[in-house]
Protein backbone atom coordinates (compact mmCIF):
# COMPACT_ATOMS: atom_id res chain seq x y z
CA UNK A 1 0.00 0.00 0.00
CA UNK A 2 1.35 3.23 -1.06
CA UNK A 3 1.81 6.13 2.01
CA UNK A 4 2.55 9.49 1.86
CA UNK A 5 6.14 11.00 1.56
CA UNK A 6 5.82 12.40 4.99
CA UNK A 7 5.00 9.29 7.01
CA UNK A 8 7.84 7.35 4.52
CA UNK A 9 10.18 9.88 5.60
CA UNK A 10 9.40 9.73 9.15
CA UNK A 11 9.27 6.09 9.24
CA UNK A 12 12.91 5.99 7.47
CA UNK A 13 14.01 8.27 10.68
CA UNK A 14 12.21 6.07 12.85
CA UNK A 15 14.12 3.33 11.56
CA UNK A 16 17.57 4.97 11.55
CA UNK A 17 17.01 5.73 15.23
CA UNK A 18 16.09 2.42 16.07
CA UNK A 19 19.19 0.30 14.54
CA UNK A 20 21.17 2.94 16.46
CA UNK A 21 19.31 2.36 19.90
CA UNK A 22 18.21 6.15 19.88
CA UNK A 23 14.47 6.40 19.72
CA UNK A 24 14.24 6.88 23.77
CA UNK A 25 17.54 10.03 22.73
CA UNK A 26 15.93 10.90 20.02
CA UNK A 27 15.71 14.49 21.50
CA UNK A 28 19.57 14.58 23.00
CA UNK A 29 21.09 12.96 19.94
CA UNK A 30 19.59 14.79 16.73
CA UNK A 31 20.34 12.72 13.33
CA UNK A 32 22.89 14.97 11.45
CA UNK A 33 22.58 16.39 8.24
CA UNK A 34 25.88 17.03 7.50
CA UNK A 35 28.93 14.46 8.47
CA UNK A 36 26.42 11.56 9.29
CA UNK A 37 29.41 9.65 8.61
CA UNK A 38 32.81 10.46 8.27
CA UNK A 39 32.63 11.47 4.51
CA UNK A 40 29.34 10.78 3.86
CA UNK A 41 25.48 12.11 4.12
CA UNK A 42 23.19 10.87 6.43
CA UNK A 43 21.77 7.80 4.09
CA UNK A 44 17.99 9.10 5.05
CA UNK A 45 18.26 12.51 3.63
CA UNK A 46 20.44 11.23 0.53
CA UNK A 47 17.49 9.57 -0.37
CA UNK A 48 15.39 12.20 -0.09
CA UNK A 49 17.33 15.41 -1.42
CA UNK A 50 18.38 14.90 -4.76
CA UNK A 51 19.60 17.84 -6.76
CA UNK A 52 16.35 18.47 -9.04
CA UNK A 53 13.75 17.87 -5.51
CA UNK A 54 15.73 20.57 -3.28
CA UNK A 55 12.72 22.50 -3.27
CA UNK A 56 10.45 19.56 -2.38
CA UNK A 57 12.81 17.95 0.10
CA UNK A 58 12.82 21.79 1.58
CA UNK A 59 9.27 21.88 1.46
CA UNK A 60 8.82 18.41 3.10
CA UNK A 61 11.42 20.16 6.16
CA UNK A 62 8.99 22.84 6.56
CA UNK A 63 5.72 20.61 6.67
CA UNK A 64 7.59 18.26 9.27
CA UNK A 65 8.51 21.31 11.66
CA UNK A 66 5.06 23.43 11.47
CA UNK A 67 2.98 20.11 12.27
CA UNK A 68 5.26 19.47 14.99
CA UNK A 69 6.92 15.92 14.16
CA UNK A 70 10.30 17.14 13.74
CA UNK A 71 12.60 19.52 15.69
CA UNK A 72 15.61 21.35 13.94
CA UNK A 73 18.70 21.65 15.93
CA UNK A 74 21.91 23.41 15.81
CA UNK A 75 25.19 21.32 16.80
CA UNK A 76 28.54 21.07 16.67
CA UNK A 77 29.24 20.01 12.91
CA UNK A 78 26.51 21.33 11.41
CA UNK A 79 22.52 20.98 11.97
CA UNK A 80 20.20 17.98 12.46
CA UNK A 81 16.69 17.12 13.57
CA UNK A 82 15.33 15.62 16.26
CA UNK A 83 12.15 13.30 15.54
CA UNK A 84 9.21 14.22 18.53
CA UNK A 85 6.94 12.28 20.13
CA UNK A 86 4.39 13.07 17.52
CA UNK A 87 6.53 12.10 14.99
CA UNK A 88 7.43 8.93 16.15
CA UNK A 89 3.43 7.90 17.04
CA UNK A 90 2.84 9.07 13.00
CA UNK A 91 5.91 6.99 11.93
CA UNK A 92 4.21 3.82 13.40
CA UNK A 93 1.29 4.16 12.52
CA UNK A 94 2.55 4.55 8.69
CA UNK A 95 4.79 0.94 9.16
CA UNK A 96 1.41 -0.56 10.04
CA UNK A 97 -0.01 0.65 6.75
CA UNK A 98 3.11 -0.12 5.48
CA UNK A 99 3.72 -3.84 6.50
CA UNK A 100 -0.15 -4.04 6.01
CA UNK A 101 -2.48 -6.20 8.22
CA UNK A 102 -0.44 -9.41 9.12
CA UNK A 103 -2.04 -12.00 11.40
CA UNK A 104 -0.52 -13.58 13.61
CA UNK A 105 0.97 -16.94 12.31
CA UNK A 106 0.29 -18.86 15.01
CA UNK A 107 -3.09 -18.29 15.12
CA UNK A 108 -3.30 -16.24 18.40
CA UNK A 109 -5.12 -12.82 19.13
CA UNK A 110 -4.10 -10.25 21.17
CA UNK A 111 -6.78 -9.27 23.56
CA UNK A 112 -5.71 -5.78 25.62
CA UNK A 113 -7.49 -4.63 28.66
CA UNK A 114 -6.65 -1.22 30.05
CA UNK A 115 -8.33 0.64 33.29
CA UNK A 116 -7.39 4.21 33.01
CA UNK A 117 -8.95 6.27 35.69
CA UNK A 118 -12.09 8.63 34.66
CA UNK A 119 -9.71 11.09 35.64
CA UNK A 120 -7.61 10.77 32.55
CA UNK A 121 -10.36 10.93 30.01
CA UNK A 122 -7.61 12.33 27.49
CA UNK A 123 -5.38 9.77 28.20
CA UNK A 124 -8.14 6.86 27.55
CA UNK A 125 -9.00 8.84 24.48
CA UNK A 126 -5.44 8.92 22.96
CA UNK A 127 -5.66 4.86 24.00
CA UNK A 128 -8.68 4.46 22.31
CA UNK A 129 -7.40 6.69 18.91
CA UNK A 130 -3.89 4.47 19.35
CA UNK A 131 -5.18 0.84 19.05
CA UNK A 132 -7.91 1.96 16.41
CA UNK A 133 -4.82 3.28 14.37
CA UNK A 134 -3.37 -0.22 14.77
CA UNK A 135 -5.94 -2.21 14.11
CA UNK A 136 -7.70 -2.97 17.28
CA UNK A 137 -11.35 -3.96 17.39
CA UNK A 138 -13.68 -2.98 20.52
CA UNK A 139 -14.55 -6.51 21.82
CA UNK A 140 -16.50 -5.23 24.85
CA UNK A 141 -15.78 -1.88 26.89
CA UNK A 142 -11.99 -1.58 27.86
CA UNK A 143 -11.34 -4.84 25.81
CA UNK A 144 -9.70 -4.67 22.18
CA UNK A 145 -8.60 -7.32 20.12
CA UNK A 146 -6.36 -7.89 17.08
CA UNK A 147 -5.43 -11.33 14.85
CA UNK A 148 -2.60 -8.79 13.61
CA UNK A 149 0.71 -9.35 14.87
CA UNK A 150 1.06 -5.94 16.70
CA UNK A 151 2.39 -6.57 20.03
CA UNK A 152 5.57 -5.09 19.64
CA UNK A 153 4.27 -1.64 18.10
CA UNK A 154 1.50 -1.88 20.93
CA UNK A 155 3.91 -1.60 23.36
CA UNK A 156 6.42 1.28 22.03
CA UNK A 157 3.34 3.26 21.54
CA UNK A 158 2.01 2.83 25.07
CA UNK A 159 5.68 3.13 26.79
CA UNK A 160 6.00 6.56 24.18
CA UNK A 161 2.55 7.68 25.71
CA UNK A 162 3.41 6.44 29.84
CA UNK A 163 0.17 4.32 29.22
CA UNK A 164 1.58 1.28 29.78
CA UNK A 165 0.71 1.17 33.84
CA UNK A 166 -3.11 1.31 33.44
CA UNK A 167 -2.64 -1.47 30.58
CA UNK A 168 -2.91 -5.74 30.07
CA UNK A 169 -1.82 -7.56 27.21
CA UNK A 170 -2.42 -11.19 26.48
CA UNK A 171 -2.28 -13.50 23.64
CA UNK A 172 -5.33 -15.82 23.25
CA UNK A 173 -5.94 -19.14 21.62
CA UNK A 174 -10.07 -18.30 20.97
CA UNK A 175 -12.65 -15.46 21.55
Amino acid sequence: MKISITDEFLWDVYKLLEKAGDVADSAFKPITMRNYLPGEECPIFKKYKHDKNKRKFSNLMYYLKKNGYIKAKKIENGQGIMITKEGIDKALKASFVLDGHKKRKDGKWVMLIFDIPQKQKTARMLLRSILSNLGYKLFQQSVWISPYDISEKTEKLLQLHSLENYIKIFLIEKL
